[in-house]
């Protein structure tokens, strides 16, 4: 039987307080988590035993983490919610599927994210009836997988009647739980750990044996219970010779216990601790195989619960036992294991318990573990595919293959962002083979890129991939150059590996799109925008090529820089689509903000604030930074001066140059035009693709009005050459309204208005009749002035652009006309999280459609809802549905 101690609890107090705290807010609807933390034997399984009892009316769920199961994707996930599955068909068909993925049932690829907002619509859908308590032991051994969709569940069960507690053995490496409340346990004081110590111990104490106990225990209690059992009084009167670590110790304790077990005994109970999944059948079908008699061996071992699951006393009792054993036994107890296991239903578990029964190489085993990381992948557990791929490559004969295994396991580890471990592991992999050392490259590069640190930037790995493999195989090799091109144009220093790009080799095939593109950037910083339009021109007619399918971040920069506003848009639409599809919560981000940003710039802005706050969302369930610089975007174009000038401080200097665009667009609006003309001038002088061509317009219009006509001029300039090498309506009808400011050609005002009548243009059409408006005014046109200036304002105010609204209608106003008023937008009372919400909701969604889609509980989208309909003075879903400017 498992061993226990009813006295525990002496000294926590305040703990259980806490803990029954969460509970009763549970019952009210109010759910929480807790983390608690704290060394081995500090208490943490007491505490939850105490929960379990306090929890009347709950229904329980518990799980565990097991050392030896870390590499199994979704584990302690399955283990928990097993018991509620049959509700599956409960949840909506993508949400379903995640989980039947996850859990080995379907096949796909899963996201964690998405399998934890999957799992919180099944608890939703468990807690009609009654609250609900999950607990998950022994935490620090979660899966990656289940750490990760865990602690996103645990991060959104406020709106819910659940409490999610977890127990971490410290020190822990277990980021996924950080930002949930924490509650540290610490030692006994000595006054408690002296009454725990009499509880322990009945008979009288020499008072020199007590004060040793307890010196040796520093107040934690499994060490009181245990370190008399270790020496015995007699021994301890005399001191002890104990190792350093509490775990030690108490191992020690639970060790010694195990010593005088008959080695059939021995052998059971180091199978049982090989197994962490507590399969009482798989143990005994081991057990048989091994000549174990189970009767005889079970009622001799202390320390462990033999029932419908095997239960150790503590998790330090089953590290104990498993430590103890030798080598050979524990290879033994996994050989067992392996061999009762069955390779169909369970052939991971299977493969690992091989992989741990092997004394050296071994190829079939290897191959194996090879196919598990791959059923690993394909069910979302990219760090399980990490972990088995690792394992395969030690065990690999071939170095060549060897090799291979170990750089697919450094690729998922930086897929998973176990960046240290991939750094670790790719140091130790030899690269004799070019085309091996080129792969390599490709990951240092990446590793550059996302820890920001070393001495070789990424692009430095890029361009040195692509050199290796530039005889033997140029295809590849210009793939590696354009890949060094768009990280140069993301991080700088575009002009280094331009330069290095131009001894990129011929691809002696017929030229593909990459080499098209390749070209044209080339060009673009030798030759000029003429020369690099007419390459660039014929793939960005294309969006859905597999160029930009593969970079749409490139292809998002090179139609900026084109002013191509339909390759823009397309390839926006395609990116979101693509990350969509793939269930990428990486790619998808990246999609979404650039289809917000190009939403922006066709003048919709409650879409792109639908579309802001699904990748924000995203960014908050992840635990990603958000991509600001669609909001950037839509601060400039709306023209709110405090809530813009604070978002334009808050962002760091990688965006910079965008918040300088912003700044210039936003006083452009203002009619600050000396504050527009500085920051015009900084987006500008860096030369960045995409942001600078986008800046040009507004230095234009901020140095006319500053009276620099020769800054307004050589701006011009620039512009007109990317105008007219992307032969587009969006950037050839921006340059003539910039023409016109500079030359006062009226005919060249009404040629922007007619090249902008795309529907997709308004924000430009609408400036450009504000330009047009202002010019005729300043020529004592006041009638035909009223008239481009009636259309800017009733434009510029049904777009939202508020700053150039008002800065249309003081031009009315000095023509003699007033300006009707804007009329209050329902979308203006909301944060754009609730606006995102009111327009799901007016288009038909149910709270559960609109949870799944951005990560809440159904309870928390009502909730919101409620806000909504208060601050519009609204009673139900209907009359949302009749606001046009929601819809």
């Amino acid at each position: 039987m498992v061993e226990t101690n009813t006295d525990v609890l002496i000294g926590r107090q305040v703990e259980v307080l806490q803990l029954d705290a969460l509970l009763q807010a549970a019952r009210k609807g109010r759910g929480g988590a807790l983390v608690l933390r704290g060394e081995p034997g500090i208490g943490k399984s007491a505490l939850l035993r105490h929960l379990d009892e306090a929890a009347s009316g709950f229904l329980v769920m518990q799980a565990s983490g097991a050392e030896f199961e870390m590499e199994l994707p979704f584990a302690v996930l399955h283990q928990l919610l097993a018991p509620v599955t049959g509700q599956l068909t409960a949840l909506p068909p993508p949400h379903r599927k995640a989980l039947e993925i996850a859990f080995g049932l379907d096949t796909g690829i899963p996201d964690p994210f998405l399998v934890g907002v999957a799992s919180l619509g099944l608890l939703a859908e468990t807690v009609r009836e009654r609250p609900l308590l999950c607990v998950v032991d022994d935490a620090q051994w979660l899966d990656q997988a289940s750490a990760k969709a865990l602690a996103f569940l645990a991060r959104r069960v406020s709106a819910e009647p659940i409490a999610v507690v977890f127990a971490v053995r410290e020190p822990s490496r277990l980021p996924e739980l950080d930002e949930l409340p924490g509650l540290t346990l610490h030692g006994l004081g000595e006054a408690d750990a002296r009454a725990l110590l009499a509880a322990v111990i009945r008979a009288p104490l020499d008072e020199r044996v007590r004060d040793r106990i307890l010196a040796e225990a520093r107040g934690n209690p499994l060490a009181l219970v245990e370190l008399p059992r270790t020496a015995g009084l007699a021994g301890m009167s005399g001191g002890f010779d104990q190792p350093a670590s509490l775990p030690a110790v108490i191992e020690q304790s639970f060790g010694s216990r195990l010593e005088l077990l008959p080695p059939p005994a021995r052998l059971l109970v180091t199978v049982a601790a090989a197994d962490p999944i507590g399969d009482a059948g798989l143990l005994w079908r081991a057990a048989e195989l091994l000549g174990i008699d189970p009767a005889a061996a079970a009622d001799s071992v202390p320390l462990v619960e033999f029932g419908t699951r095997i239960r150790f006393s503590h998790p330090l009792a089953r590290s104990a036992a498993y430590r103890a054993a030798a080598p050979e036994e524990r290879r033994r107890a996994h050989e067992a294991l392996a061999a009762v296991t069955d390779p169909v239903a369970d052939p991971d578990r299977r493969a690992w318990h091989r992989a741990q029964a092997s004394s050296g190489p071994d190829e079939q085993v290897a191959a194996e573990l090879e196919a598990s990381a791959t059923r690993a992948r394909e069910r979302g557990g990219v760090a399980a595919a990490a972990a088995f791929l690792e394992r395969s490559a030690a065990l690999t004969i071939s170095p060549d293959l060897r090799v291979e295994r170990a750089l697919a396991a450094v690729q998922a580890k930086l897929s998973v962002g176990a960046f240290d471990g991939a750094a670790d592991l790719l140091s130790t992999v030899p690269t004799d083979d070019p085309r091996q050392a080129a792969r390599a490259d490709l990951l240092r590069g990446r590793l550059s890129f996302v820890r920001r640190r070393g001495d070789e930037g990424p692009t430095e790995y890029l361009l040195r991939a692509a050199a290796r493999l530039a005889a033997t195989d140029p295809p590849w090799s210009r793939e590696r150059y354009l890949d060094a091109i768009e990280m140069g144009l993301l991080i700088g220093g575009l002009d280094q590996v331009v330069e290095a790009a131009r001894e990129a080799p011929s691809s002696g095939e017929p030229a593909s799109s990459a080499d098209a593109v390749l070209t044209g950037l080339i060009s673009l910083v030798n030759d000029g925008h003429a020369a690099a339009g007419a390459i660039l021109r014929p793939v960005l007619g294309d969006v859905d090529d597999e160029v930009w399918t593969r970079r749409p971040s490139l292809g998002f920069m090179v139609a900026v820089e084109l002013w191509n506003f339909h390759a823009l848009q397309g390839i926006a639409t395609r990116a979101v689509a693509a990350g969509r599809e793939s269930g990428s919560f990486h790619a998808l981000p990246i999609g979404l903000a650039m289809q917000a940003t190009a939403t922006i710039h066709a003048g919709d802005f409650g879409a792109a604030m639908e579309l802001i706050s699904e990748e924000e969302a995203i960014a908050e369930a992840t635990r990603a930074a958000p991509l600001v610089y669609p909001r950037l975007h839509l601060a400039a174009m709306r023209g709110r001066r405090q809530e813009a000038v604070e978002l334009f401080a808050s962002v760091d200097h990688r965006m910079s140059l965008s918040a300088q665009w912003a700044t210039a667009v936003l006083n452009n609006g203002l009619a600050d035009y000396p504050a527009a003309l500085e920051a015009a001038k900084h987006a500008v002088e860096y030369g960045a693709v995409g942001t600078a061509g986008l800046a040009l317009p507004e230095l234009v219009e901020a140095a006319v009005r500053c009276g620099e006509a020769e800054l307004a001029a050589t701006a011009l300039a620039s512009l007109r050459e990317r105008a007219q090498a992307g032969r587009q309506a969006w950037g050839l009808g921006v340059e003539a309204y910039a023409r016109a400011l500079v030359t006062e050609d009226e005919a060249a005002y009404q040629e922007a208005i007619d090249l902008l009548g795309d529907s997709a243009l308004v924000v430009y059409r609408a400036r450009a009749h504000l330009l047009y408006g202002e010019w005729l005014r300043r020529q004592g046109r006041r009638r035909d002035a009223r008239s481009e200036l009636r259309l800017a304002h009733e434009s510029l105010s049904d777009l939202g652009m508020e700053a150039f609204a008002e800065r249309a209608a003081g031009e009315l106003r000095a023509t003699g006309e007033h300006a009707r008023s804007r009329s209050s937008q329902a979308s203006d009372q909301l944060t754009m999280q609730e606006v995102h919400i009111a327009r799901l909701v007016a288009d038909g969604a149910t709270s559960k459609e609109v949870a799944a889609k951005l990560f809440l509980s159904p309870r928390t989208v009502d909730a919101h809802l409620r806000n909504i309909f208060r601050k519009l003075g609204l009673t139900s879903r209907r009359q949302l549905r009749d606001l046009p400017d929601i819809r």
